[in-house]
C-alpha cells in the first residue's frame, strides 16, 4: 500500500519541494528550457515537476499522476493545469538527451542558489561515492560476462562492498555549497585515477581558474596528481597526504612545462606556477585545518542518499542514471543549512520510481 501524497505545510520535505517547484514556473526556468530546446514549455514545465515529485518521495510516475487526477490541490501545489499521460511523460523524458537535460539543471542551480561570487581565489571540494543499483543478486548470480552489453559494472567500496553500479565523482564550490560539476563511470575505479578527469571538466567549463584550490581526501593522492594539478591546470590541489609523503621529492618533480619557456609572458606565467607550488606547500604543512570544510561534501552525499533516493537507484543505464543524479543535485543545493541536523530524515522503504 503505497502512503497518499497529502500536503503538510509543517513537513519541511513538502516545503523544500514548494520551493523547487516554483522555481520550475518562473520566467528564467521557461527561458533556459526553450534555450536548450526542450519545448512546448508548458507541457515540459508540468512534466518536469511530476518528475521532481516522483523523485522527491520515490514512487513511480504512473502513481504521481494517478495522486494528482485524485487531489486537487496537489494539482494547484504542482501548478499542473493539464496532467499527461504516463506515456506521454515516458516518452518525453525518454527523448531528452543527457547533455541538454544537465544543462536545464545547471541552469536552474543558479537560479536556486544564486551564481556564487566569483573572488580572486575559488575553493572547490571533490569526492566520490558509490550509486548502487538495486539488483537482486542474491537470487541471481551476475557475473561480469553478463555485464559486456551493460553501463554498469562490478565495484567495491569501503562502505558497502561489492555493490552493482556506478562512480559518481562531485565538485561542490565552497562554502556556498553548490554543486558544479558531476562524472559518472561504469563500476568503481579508483579516485587516484579520476583526478584528472574532473580537473579537465571543471577546467573545460571555466569553473576553475589559475591559482584557485581544490580539496581532496586521500583516496585522490599520488605524487602525480600533485604535479598535473600544478604544472597541467595551474591550481593549488590540496590533496590530504598519506603516511610517508615527502614535501622534498614532491618539489624535486615538479617541472615547468616546456610550452612556458616559449611564452611571450614568461615571467608572468612563471609565477603563477611559483605561488601555486608555494600555496600547496604551505597548506599541505597544515592539512589538518581542512578537515572540517571538506567534511561538507560528505554530508551533500548523506542527503542525497538518506533523503533522495541516491541509494539503490532504479536505473540501468548511464544516461538515466545522469539525469536522476542531476535533479538530485539541485534538490541538495536546496536544502537549508546547516545540512548535519537534516540528514537524519527518513529514508523511503524503496525506489520504485523508473524510467
Amino acid at each position: 500500500m503505497k502512503p497518499p501524497l497529502i500536503i503538510d505545510h509543517t513537513d519541511t520535505k513538502w516545503l523544500l519541494l514548494e520551493k523547487i517547484l516554483d522555481v520550475t514556473t518562473a520566467n528564467r526556468a521557461k527561458q533556459e528550457m526553450a534555450r536548450q530546446g526542450i519545448t512546448p514549455i508548458t507541457n515540459a514545465g508540468s512534466i518536469f515537476r511530476i518528475l521532481l515529485v516522483a523523485i522527491f518521495f520515490s514512487c513511480d510516475i504512473a502513481y504521481v499522476i494517478d495522486e494528482l487526477h485524485r487531489r486537487r490541490d496537489l494539482r494547484s501545489f504542482a501548478h499542473i493545469d493539464r496532467i499527461p499521460s504516463a506515456d506521454e511523460v515516458y516518452r518525453f523524458l525518454s527523448e531528452i538527451d543527457e547533455p541538454r537535460f544537465v544543462a536545464l539543471i545547471n541552469a536552474l542551480l543558479r537560479t536556486l542558489a544564486g551564481t556564487p561570487k566569483r573572488r580572486d581565489r575559488r575553493t572547490i571540494l571533490i569526492d566520490g561515492s558509490a550509486i548502487t543499483l538495486d539488483r537482486n543478486v542474491v537470487k541471481k548470480r551476475i557475473r561480469k560476462a553478463d555485464l559486456d552489453e551493460k553501463d554498469y559494472r562490478w565495484g567495491y567500496s569501503t562502505t558497502q562492498g561489492y555493490y552493482l553500479g556506478f562512480k559518481l565523482t562531485l565538485a561542490i564550490d565552497y562554502p556556498s555549497l553548490v554543486p558544479v560539476a558531476f562524472l559518472i563511470h561504469p563500476g568503481s575505479p579508483h579516485d587516484s585515477r579520476l583526478f584528472s578527469a574532473i580537473l579537465t571538466e571543471l577546467k573545460r567549463r571555466r569553473i576553475i581558474r589559475d591559482g584557485d584550490t581544490v580539496i581532496a581526501d586521500k583516496g585522490y593522492y599520488a605524487y602525480e596528481n600533485y604535479v598535473r594539478g600544478v604544472t597541467g591546470f595551474k591550481i593549488v590541489p590540496l590533496i590530504f597526504p598519506k603516511k610517508g609523503f615527502n614535501a622534498s621529492t614532491l618539489a624535486a618533480r615538479m617541472n615547468y612545462p616546456l610550452s612556458l619557456f616559449s611564452a611571450h609572458e614568461y615571467r608572468r606565467r612563471q609565477g603563477i606556477y611559483k605561488r601555486c607550488l608555494r600555496d600547496l606547500l604551505r597548506h599541505l604543512g597544515e592539512w589538518e585545518d581542512f578537515r572540517a570544510p571538506r567534511s561538507r561534501i560528505e554530508d551533500i552525499f548523506k542527503l542525497a542518499k538518506d533523503a533522495f533516493s541516491l541509494r539503490d537507484v532504479h536505473r540501468y543505464s548511464r544516461r538515466s542514471v545522469g539525469k536522476f543524479v542531476a535533479v538530485t543535485s539541485q534538490k541538495c543545493c536546496n536544502f537549508p543549512r546547516p545540512l548535519s541536523p537534516w540528514i537524519t530524515v527518513t529514508r523511503p522503504s524503496a525506489n520504485t520510481f523508473s524510467r
